[in-house]
């Protein structure tokens, strides 16, 4: 494998002069940033996979289908609830009511409303990214609005929070539509857009999208074998520690395969 800088910058480093009024000229290191980096929402900036996982394994084996919390996060964690029942019924025959989307979304916001919490050191985390930053999530735009608001992470993405159901095409991932979306509308090459992402099905769509992936395990529903999986799906590396995000995107803004 040949390495090389992935910016278009003959040296690594650029050295900007300081001010001419300065005493002495001191040089300026400048390093290459990703044109954009997206962040998932659940499960990366908040821990709120755990809670819907409750929720819905709850709902699913009193409609007729035994699960359990832990199997709907390591199998179905990053699709919709309606997804979710979709490849249930597909997997074992049973048949959902419809109803039972609603029902989850109601008791799954209760729970958020009273439990929804940011997960430890993203706020430093998030701070420290010079590019561009966004959302991109399978969460309806008002839900991701409410976490982030309760979690006092609002701030740091307002008007940058992309839902895949709001999106033109209405795709959620593992599509690579909310991706491809949100890097159009920011101005932003997907092959220098930064993804961070905590399930297969969301690494699945950043790949599709033609982005590189950084995975993280730091929320509470991750399990045995997660960072395998996320690296089997595409991901670049793997993350446990929002303190590790700086220095990671750093270095592969210095680096890609050519």
């Amino acid at each position: 494998m040949k390495c090389g800088p992935l910016f278009a910058m003959p040296p690594a480093l650029v050295y900007a002069a300081a001010s001419s009024d300065s005493l002495s000229s001191q040089p300026r290191i400048v390093m290459p940033q990703p044109d954009l980096v997206i962040f998932d929402c659940d499960g990366v900036l908040v821990d709120s996979e755990i809670i819907a996982a409750r929720v819905e394994a709850e709902l699913i084996t009193a409609a007729g289908y035994e699960i359990s919390a832990e199997e709907i996060a390591q199998t179905y964690a990053g699709l919709t609830f309606k997804d979710i029942l979709m490849s249930i019924e597909e997997r074992s025959g049973v048949a959902f009511q419809i109803a039972l989307i609603d029902r989850a979304e109601t008791l799954v916001g209760q729970r958020l409303k009273r439990d929804v919490r940011a997960i430890e050191g993203v706020h430093e985390a998030v701070a420290s990214i010079i590019a561009p930053r966004c959302i991109c999530s399978n969460s309806r735009s008002e839900r991701i609005e409410f976490m982030l608001e309760r979690t006092r992470l609002l701030p740091l993405f307002s008007g940058r929070i992309f839902s895949a159901e709001e999106t033109p095409t209405g795709k959620t991932k593992p599509a690579p539509d909310v991706f491809l979306h949100a890097a159009e509308t920011l101005g932003a090459d997907p092959a220098k857009t930064f993804v961070i992402e905590d399930s297969v099905h969301g690494v699945t769509g950043a790949r599709r999208a033609g982005m590189r992936v950084i995975g993280f395990t730091g929320g509470a529903h991750s399990y045995p074998g997660h960072a395998d999986a996320l690296t089997e799906a595409g991901t670049e590396t793997v993350i446990r520690r929002w303190a590790e995000l700086k220095s990671v995107v750093a270095a592969l803004s210095e680096w890609a395969d050519e």
